[in-house]
């Protein structure tokens, strides 16, 4: 085996050399990214703690009582969040929020047009495929590190790695309510004088709600499973508890902030949830 090893693929090498070209020739453009992506989530931030926490917890509830017209998501937000200020995290909580609700954003914005561009153009989401494979399975230790190079300590590079791990969701989910729609709704429009834009947003896209928003909630569910990577990398939020926790083995505030993440997660999966599986 020692002939193979000796003429081994540069693949490491390539990997730094390109990163350290993109930072050469593009920095001002991850400046500029990074300076975007940072006002967001500081505008979020904002939003999320300079009000009362009771105050944010109230639109959290009303929130949820219009998106689900039932009043027991809506207690089991309120019940999860007082929780969460019990145990003293509210300040984490909301860090974690203005991450994952941006992240979200991101997500939903790029992954539905690429799944409903990747329905209609085969050819499209055969080349997508690979890809959007590649960004689930791949640790997301290794894009840590390039995320870290370009967009340095902080929210943004957490954010941007939470992306990569999490816009697969959306995109494959897009694209498969649009391709299930039935062909002879869409026919049948056509055949009645509908353009190809009233197809898209009268048929399709009511018919591939439900997965539209399964894409949703499993992207509010792949970026808080991030929460505690992203804060290897300097992200704020209940990630870095659950690492002080690790490195000095305290079990008590680990298991807190690790619970806090699991109410949030149930908080936000039961706010954006629909469809058959509600009540289970």
């Amino acid at each position: 085996m020692e002939w193979l090893e000796a003429y081994q693929i540069p693949v490491g090498r390539g990997a730094r050399l390109f990163v350290d070209w993109l930072t050469d020739e593009f920095g001002w453009v991850f400046d500029g990214i990074s300076t975007i992506i940072g006002a967001l989530i500081d505008a979020l931030l904002w939003a999320l703690e300079t009000p009362h926490p009771l105050i944010v917890i109230a639109a959290f509830c009303l929130l949820t009582w219009l998106l689900r017209r039932d009043i027991v998501p809506v207690l089991m937000t309120a019940v999860g969040l007082l929780f969460i200020i019990n145990q003293g995290y509210w300040e984490e909580t909301a860090e974690t929020l203005a991450l994952v609700i941006a992240a979200t954003a991101v997500c939903m914005l790029i992954g539905v047009p690429l799944g409903i561009a990747a329905a209609r153009r085969k050819w499209l989401y055969s080349i997508l495929r690979p890809v959007l494979d590649l960004m689930q399975t791949i640790p997301t230790f290794v894009y840590l590190i390039p995320a870290l190079i370009l967009f340095g300590l902080g929210m943004v590079p957490g954010l941007i790695a939470t992306v990569i791990f999490a816009i697969p969701a959306p995109v494959r989910l897009t694209r498969l309510g649009i391709a299930a729609t039935p062909k002879a709704l869409t026919e049948a429009a056509l055949a009645f004088g509908a353009t190809r834009r009233q197809v898209l947003t009268k048929i399709e896209l009511p018919y591939a709600l439900p997965q539209i928003m399964a894409g949703l909630t499993q992207t509010i569910m792949l970026s808080l499973s991030m929460v505690v990577i992203s804060a290897l990398v300097g992200a704020d939020g209940l990630g870095k508890p659950v690492i002080r926790a690790l490195n000095t083995v305290n079990i008590a505030k680990g298991f807190e902030a690790g619970l806090c993440i699991v109410i949030l997660a149930i908080v936000l999966d039961r706010m954006f949830r629909t469809g058959s599986g509600d009540e289970t």
